[in-house]
Formats: structure tokens, sequence, C-alpha cells
């Protein structure tokens, strides 16, 4: 009999493949790939974004990107929502945004798509929080509610309208509730 073994890629590697649609993600030596977004998750993420760099962007304080690949540790990631403080924003020589982020976000946004995984999504979130980050949200459009993670503690799972969900210190401005997010789905 003859038993084939799957070869575990290096993170070096896998950085050297071409990227995909979706993204793909490179955890513990596998290639996970990410389910396309589809419609809720898509126009939540949108809304996100530009909430977010209203109020971070104009004062310099942090910038909201959609699905950038952060590379720290051991794992190459693509979180639906990556905000960075303004001073952690990777440069070029010449000033411009990088196209590489080899840093942990600090703050890790995902949005859980219809037939995800929400262990192994919420996995990248302990990542993130065990190697730097200040908060995560898990956003569950299916069943209006906000797990919100923060480093060394219990998760704390919103999923009253009225719930005023949590951002991190850096961005005291933002003020959201769980009714806020879900109403983004209404037209």
């Amino acid at each position: 009999m003859v038993q084939t073994l799957n070869k575990i890629l290096t993170l070096e590697e896998f950085l050297q493949l071409p990227e995909t649609k979706p993204a793909s993600e490179y955890i513990n030596g596998q290639i996970i790939e990410k389910p396309m977004p589809q419609g809720k998750h898509s126009r939540i993420q949108a809304e996100l974004i530009i909430t977010l760099n209203t109020v971070a962007k104009s004062q310099k304080i942090a910038y909201a990107f959609p699905e950038l690949r952060c590379t720290f540790g051991e794992r190459s990631i693509v979180p639906d929502v990556v905000v960075l403080r303004w001073d952690k924003i990777p440069c070029d020589e010449d000033g411009d945004i990088a196209n590489i982020c080899l840093t942990y976000p600090d703050w890790t946004i995902e949005i859980l798509s219809p037939n995800q995984n929400p262990i192994k999504v919420m996995g990248n979130i302990f990542y993130c929080l065990d190697n730097g980050s200040d908060l995560g949200w898990l956003i569950d459009p299916e069943t209006k509610s906000v797990l919100v993670f923060y480093p060394q503690q219990q998760p704390l799972l919103l999923e009253t309208s009225e719930d005023i969900l949590p951002v991190p210190e850096f961005l005291p401005e933002l003020k959201l509730t769980v009714g806020d997010v879900f109403n983004w789905l209404k037209l």
C-alpha cells in the first residue's frame, strides 16, 4: 500500500504563491480558502469600514482596511476588516501604503458567512489577540449577534439592539450598537 504524504508548506513558500479569490489563509502549515462573501457579509463590511474611517481617518488615529492580508508569527490571515493604528500602517520608501502588512491588526473584525466554520474564525481572532491585538469582533448576520473578544478574557455575547459595542481605547469617539450594525442590512 502506498501512502501519499501531503507536503506542508512553509510560510515563506505560501507567500510566494499567487493571491486567490476568495483569499486563502496560511494557518498551521495549511492553506485554507475563505468563503466568498455574500450580500449580508458585504453590506456589513462596507458600512463598517465607512463608519470606522469616518471617525478614525480624519483624525489620523487609525484606518480600517477591507480584507488586508496580515502576516505575523506563523500565520498569514485575511480578516474581513483590519483596523491599524495610524502609526502602524505599513508604508514604502516613497511614503505610500505598502503592499505587504507584516503585523497583527490592532482590531480584527470577522463577519460570519453561511457555512463558515465559526471555530476556525474564532481561532484567527484568538491568534490575533495572543499576538498583540486589542480587540476582536465576530459578527453573525444570521443571529444578529456580535461576539466581542478581549485579550485574556472570556468573550462577551451581545445580541440585543441596544447593546453598545465595545471599541478599542484608541477610538473612544466611535459609538455603535448591535442595532446600528444590523440596520445596515436594510436598504
